[in-house]
């Protein structure tokens, strides 16, 4: 029994590992594609970290309080890294592409909040941090052609402008929906079956770009599919 209500909290360490590996890749060896599968590889462990807690029935508040501080890392420090790494790139030394770290702050807000709201439940309230990051996966590499087509200044103002977006996409009301299901007709799941199928689609066809398509379509199919609350 003391050994079962430790495995939900080694699989959310595992997604602070990721996490970090994503920075060191980032930072000391250049390698984002290999930093954007540790981001992955962190969504993965924290879709399953609560899964195994539900499932072996040990759900605690160190849990939950441990996961979030693992998800302020992976989900909204390491993209903000990848993303100004990818300015940086582009644009050595200009102080804007600071502004983009404006991602991890507020990612840390909406999981304080999300700690502290008993509506979210089955569904969300402002997108989830994990979807901040993966629409950032598909951002990053495009940063080169958006700056061959826009310039390097446009380019930077686009980011910040989506960066003060995915913020407050983070810490608003919007209803979203979420895969913590509970048993209902299959017809009542469409969207994330249709979520499901434009992802694999998008990525099939762009590569880490189809991440970015993917967020974008949740976000539309959450203001058309029907929540609680």
């Amino acid at each position: 029994m003391q050994l079962k209500k430790h495995i939900p909290n080694a699989i959310t360490c595992c997604n602070l590992l990721s996490g970090a590996a994503a920075l060191v890749l980032t930072l000391r060896y250049d390698e984002p594609q290999w930093a954007a599968c540790c981001v992955v590889l962190a969504a993965v462990f924290d879709f399953f970290d609560g899964l195994v807690a539900r499932a072996l029935g040990v759900s605690s508040p160190i849990g939950k309080d441990l996961d979030s501080l693992a998800d302020v890392i992976s989900f909204g420090l390491a993209p903000s890294v990848l993303v100004w790494s990818a300015l940086e790139a582009v644009a050595p030394g200009n102080p804007y592409s600071y502004g983009v770290f404006i991602l991890a702050p507020f990612a840390a807000l909406r999981l304080a909040k999300f700690n502290n709201d008993t509506r979210q439940t089955t569904s969300f309230r402002g997108l989830p941090v994990p979807s901040n990051a993966l629409f950032w996966l598909g951002m990053s590499p495009a940063v080169a052609g958006m700056a061959a087509l826009l310039g390097v200044e446009l380019t930077i103002a686009l980011y910040l402008l989506l960066s003060l977006a995915l913020s407050f996409l983070m810490v608003s009301e919007l209803p979203m929906f979420s895969f913590k299901l509970k048993p209902a007709p299959l017809r009542s799941l469409w969207p994330q079956l249709t979520l499901i199928v434009v992802s694999l689609a998008a990525i099939l066809a762009l590569g880490w770009l189809g991440c970015s398509v993917a967020i974008a379509c949740y976000l539309l199919l959450s203001l058309f599919a029907p929540h609680e609350g």
